[in-house]
């Protein structure tokens, strides 16, 4: 178990957690949630006793052990195998448990051939899934992953995310792709606005709960305001009235009372919209026959492959790391030739490519304004701010020279110029890689907007069922068109070396029907939370009312009396004045009395009314 309290942490201005406390649960998976910024990494290195918090504790039991997946590259052992079995506790373990190595060795992607390869021989990916190997096999209370997926493939994801479900201990994992995420936790830890909210669930009730909770705070907020308003115009419009002067005075005190809610900020969001060129013909690219190998001696990554792309097509390519999916990208954007065979472009063609290389192309001299600017014709600076505001570059941040973003500051200057260039082919390499989920999610949308074609390589699986109609798979030392979406390739076909896989997978019928189950008693628990809210407030609303119309009545009394008392006066104070006067003191004492009772009322039907709001919000929306 871990356990946070009253954890502060801010960077100069920026409060990133304020006064925030949870705790992570014996078995619970979590994942972590919130904007790229908001805190994170950081929340995990502060776990980790890498950064101290501004206030607040973190606490676990004596002898609790956390393993992080590091990107720090350090091996002590010779060989990937041996490597690997670090994890293991003792040389006994070693002997008895050096299969559960391998096997997670070939979950990850390693092949036998790789056992006794030096790992720093590894390229960049592979070091870092051996270091993931070492954490797995070590099994520690707590495992902290940030972005495991940035270094593996579909397969290996496929693969540890079903090894995750079965993981016994606690788990706090951050990634960018949603469907991996739901499939292997059992709650959701969200940073938002500086707070932390923890539900039990996916990140799509953590987001819908979250959303809600806003929708019922500015409700709350707008409404309060108009009360305020009214009751500011009801002070001033009778400040200088002494009749009215208790009535006023009343309401002062009740206006000091409330706590004003303040207008929520704006958080700043990704938005994308791809700047469409009509396509007059049916293809944009065909190919015939390609085959490709980056040596002579070497097996071809590519043979004798052949498709169109159609004006409108959504074609996904997918597969293992280092089978050949970017060089396929590369050769359709004609910054690879094929050994043999053809990839021809329509005259009508207009393409933009999103990839790494891409990325590294950008001028290190040029501000992120430049960027922009280089790929608008008329050289339009006030579209080009626009631009940069869309991908986050604000003010100033639109001055900031290339050499000192980050790699996924860097991706969105690309994506900025990708917006900026009219095109009716989208060329797109792991485009949610620096992204976070609502980031991915807004991507994703305008992809599906897009009116032209998109060829796309992703492992990320929610992408893939969001976006993919046709599909280039590389599997088993092969790469085949796929007529169909993802989804069907799963069912039809399915990825080499799955089988053991299907077993442990709820089946969609299962799932569909529990959560049907769920919704329906939801629903029905929703519906008897909001009887209870009528059968509360609605009397106090009613006792509300009938105290307004009581003083309005009171105070139209003693105006007439006063006026009355005021004609009488001026023939002599006679026995009827001073019993005016009586009656007058007593309906303003009554006034005083009632605007009192007014007050506690409105205070108590506030807070039931928000009490009731916060609970209905635990089930969604109706």
């Amino acid at each position: 178990m871990l356990q946070v309290f009253n954890l502060s942490k801010s960077f100069g201005s920026q409060v990133l957690l304020n006064n925030v406390s949870f705790t992570i649960g014996a078995g619970e998976r979590v994942g972590l949630v919130g904007r790229n910024g908001h805190g994170k990494t950081t929340l995990i290195k502060m776990i980790l006793g890498e950064e101290v918090p501004d206030h607040g504790e973190i606490k676990t039991p004596k002898g609790y052990s956390i393993g992080h997946l590091s990107q720090h590259i350090k091996f002590s052992e010779k060989t990937v195998l041996a490597e690997g079995c670090l994890g293991l506790l003792s040389s006994a373990e070693i002997e008895e448990e050096s299969y559960k190595v391998k096997t997670i060795l070939h979950g990850l992607g390693f092949t036998d051939a790789d056992f006794n390869r030096d790992p720093y021989q590894l390229s960049g990916g592979y070091q870092v899934r051996l270091n993931l190997v070492k954490i797995l096999v070590a099994k520690p209370d707590l495992l902290l992953l940030d972005e495991p997926t940035n270094y593996l493939d579909i397969v290996s994801m496929r693969w540890l995310s079903c090894f995750l479900k079965s993981w016994v201990g606690e788990m706090l994992i951050i990634t960018h792709d949603r469907t991996f995420m739901d499939s292997v936790v059992t709650h959701i830890l969200g940073i938002h606005r500086g707070g932390i909210k923890k539900i039990e669930g996916t990140t799509i009730k953590y987001l819908e709960q979250v959303a809600l909770e806003e929708e019922i705070y500015e409700k709350t907020r707008i409404n309060q305001e108009k009360k305020f308003k009214e009751t500011e115009r009801f002070i001033e419009r009778f400040r200088a009235k002494a009749s009215k002067a208790t009535a006023v005075q009343s309401r002062v005190k009740m206006l000091e009372k409330i706590d004003r809610l303040k207008k929520l900020t704006e958080i700043e969001e990704l938005e994308f919209k791809f700047n469409w060129a009509d396509f007059p013909g049916k293809w944009v690219i065909e190919t015939s026959d390609i085959v490709f190998a980056y040596t002579k001696d070497q097996q071809p990554l590519i043979s004798n492959l052949s498709f169109a792309v159609g004006k409108k097509d959504r074609i996904a390519i997918i597969g293992k790391n280092g089978k050949g999916k970017t060089t396929l990208l590369n050769l359709l954007a004609k910054e690879l030739i094929p050994d043999s065979g053809a990839v021809l472009h329509s005259s009508n063609l207009k393409f933009n490519y999103f990839g790494q290389t891409n990325v590294e192309r950008l001028y290190p001299e040029n501000t992120v304004e430049e960027e922009i600017l280089s790929c608008i014709d008329d050289s339009n600076k006030g579209r080009a701010r626009g631009i940069c505001g869309l991908m986050m570059f604000e003010g100033d941040a639109a001055l900031k020279k290339v050499k000192v973003l980050s790699g996924g500051e860097k991706s969105r200057v690309l994506l900025g110029k990708i917006l900026a260039t009219k095109t009716n082919l989208l060329i797109l390499d792991e485009p949610t890689n620096h992204l976070d989920l609502q980031s991915s999610e807004a991507l994703i949308e305008a992809v599906n907007q897009f009116p032209g074609a998109v060829l796309i390589v992703t492992h990320n699986e929610e992408l893939l069922h969001k976006v993919a109609k046709r599909l280039i798979v590389f599997d088993d030392s092969k790469v085949f068109l796929f007529e169909g979406s993802y989804q069907d390739f799963l069912d039809r076909v399915g990825w080499q070396g799955e089988e053991g896989l299907k077993n442990i997978k709820v089946s969609k019928e299962s799932k569909n029907s529990n959560d049907y189950l769920k919704r329906k008693e939801q629903k029905k628990l929703r519906a008897e939370l909001l009887n209870k809210k009528s059968k509360i407030l609605n009397p106090l609303k009613k006792q509300i009312e009938l105290l307004e119309k009581k003083i309005m009545d009171l105070e139209s009394s003693i105006t007439e009396q006063i006026k009355i008392l005021t004609e009488i006066s001026v023939n002599g104070f006679g026995d009827e004045a001073a019993k005016l006067s009586r009656n007058i003191s007593k309906e303003k004492e009554l006034v005083d009395r009632s605007f009192d009772e007014l007050s506690e009322l409105n205070s108590k039907f506030e807070k039931l009314s928000a009490e009731f709001e916060e609970e209905l919000g635990k089930y969604g929306k109706d």
